[in-house]
């Protein structure tokens, strides 16, 4: 149950700092490196979540399941 709350609130951050760049794109006219930090941001969150992921199942904590079956 923790593991998806930590996938989602993840997500949640992603979304948030997406969302922030496109408004700092938007708005800001002054030349600023705001758009540039908060996209870096999401990429680095994006990483870790995939290496998070990667790692929870490598150590069997979340266990990936085939859907087709």
């Amino acid at each position: 149950m923790w593991t998806k709350i930590i996938i989602v609130v993840f997500l949640a951050v992603i979304v948030y700092n997406l969302g922030s760049g496109l408004y700092y794109m938007m708005t800001d006219r002054s030349g600023s490196d705001r758009v540039v930090k908060a996209l870096t941001r999401r990429i680095g969150l994006s990483v870790l979540l995939i290496l998070l992921v990667i790692l929870g199942i490598w150590l069997g904590i979340i266990q990936p399941h085939d859907i087709g079956r």
